[in-house]
């Protein structure tokens, strides 16, 4: 159905409830029903629910609902089991059931991928979830003051209103353990934001550096190698998946060259290392790139003028890339943030293709459109899909590219 898109925009304005049947599931988690032929995205819906919707956003082609009454319920929908879901911004699909949120995610990404790219891409090698509660390494707790002590949560969704909370079952044990008494235990002058990792058994990390809560530094194996680091740094937060989430990206080809961008605190780097006999490691945090080096030392043997051919770059992406990405890499691999590869890291990595680029990515609009601009210098080999993030609407995708 075709429609005029300034009429389209009009209408909304003159409503305030519709009713929709949810068709699919996007990249991010909502559900897409239609409204006349306009696109209406409504938050925690299920493919095939009946849903009576209030608009809260109106565009011209296209608006943004929540649900006011479940009509009828679409195959997969469940109670969610958290008590929390109904108000928590933190997850989005507690109301499907476990298996039924992977299938749904891995073909919206598919499809946001094929829409923005343009490109016949492969089907997934392997779609990959692993542990669906109690998996979370991470998390970022707010604080409000209530009378002389605190309330400690996560913002309700589209507002910062906190919502409360003694219990979080995403989070690992270690973490989850922490949530009530935390309210308690913070000194007068609370940070707003804490963030919180967990490492290896009951170890927990707090960052800022707040008396009388555990700081410092945490360790996590994977695999064959030691990795610590502390609640300042990014780390991928699935703890189930890590091991699995190295062995897809760094594989088994080897070489004598290659470049590990956004390389954080080594997770890459490391194995990559043992299978490429010079490696450059590029991180622009100062903290990641401190604990980089002393994973690698750790690790990796020590040879007299380096750490086995591991050479850690604390700089930004890029700077570095302009002089220091050199001709004939046998494999670079990128993990850069949501909003994907800046033009100027895309542009270099054109003109001077590495044999295999891997791409990892959690933003497939991101990932699309920078797929889109290295088309002209790689093909796409393989894709992979792992659910690291159970719950809500993102998935990472990690894509092997060799150059043309």
């Amino acid at each position: 159905m075709t429609y005029d898109r300034p009429a389209a925009g009009l209408r909304l304005s003159e409503l305030e409830e519709l009713e929709l049947t949810i068709e699919k599931l996007v990249a991010g988690g909502d559900g897409l029903g239609r409204f006349e032929g306009i696109p209406i995205f409504v938050s925690r819906s299920a493919p095939g629910d009946r849903v009576r919707v209030r608009l809260f956003e109106r565009r011209p082609d296209y608006g943004r609902a929540e649900i006011i009454e479940l009509l009828a319920a679409g195959p997969g929908r469940r109670e969610p089991p958290c008590p929390h879901f109904a108000r928590c911004g933190g997850c989005d699909l507690q109301h499907l059931e476990d298996a039924v949120q992977t299938r749904l995610k891995a073909e919206a990404l598919l499809e946001t991928l094929r829409r923005i790219s343009g490109l016949p891409l492969p089907e997934p090698v392997a779609v990959v979830a692993g542990q669906a509660w109690g998996y979370r390494l991470r998390t970022q707790i707010h604080t409000r003051a209530v009378g002389g002590g605190f309330e400690i949560g996560y913002f309700a969704r589209r507002s910062r209103d906190l919502v409360a909370v003694a219990s979080c079952p995403v989070l690992v044990p270690a973490l989850e353990a922490e949530l009530p008494t935390l309210a308690r235990r913070l000194p007068e002058r609370a940070p707003a934001r804490l963030d919180l990792a967990a490492g290896d058994g009951a170890q927990v990390s707090y960052a800022p550096l707040v008396e009388g809560l555990p700081h410092g530094e945490l360790r996590r194996r994977i695999g064959s190698f030691d990795y610590r680091f502390d609640a300042r740094c990014f780390f991928q937060g699935h703890a189930g998946l890590l091991e699995e989430l190295v062995e897809v990206v760094v594989g088994p080809t080897t070489g004598g060259s290659a470049a590990d961008l956004y390389g954080g605190v080594g997770l890459f780097a490391l194995p990559l290392a043992r299978r490429y006999a010079q490696v450059a490691m590029v991180e622009g945090d100062r903290i990641a790139a401190r604990f980089a080096r002393k994973n690698a030392r750790a690790n990796l043997p020590n040879l007299p003028d380096k750490i086995s051919g591991l050479e850690i770059v604390n700089q930004a992406v890029e700077s570095w890339v302009a002089n220091g990405l050199a001709e004939n890499l046998d494999r670079v691999v990128v993990d850069p943030p949501r909003d994907g590869l800046s033009v100027t890291v895309r542009r270099v990595l054109a003109s001077r293709p590495p044999r295999r680029l891997t791409y990892v990515s959690c933003h497939p609009a991101a990932l699309g459109r920078d797929l889109r601009e290295l088309a002209g210098s790689f093909d796409i080999e393989s894709l992979v899909l792992l659910d690291l993030f159970p719950q809500t609407g993102h998935m990472e995708a990690v894509v092997q590219l060799t150059r043309r």
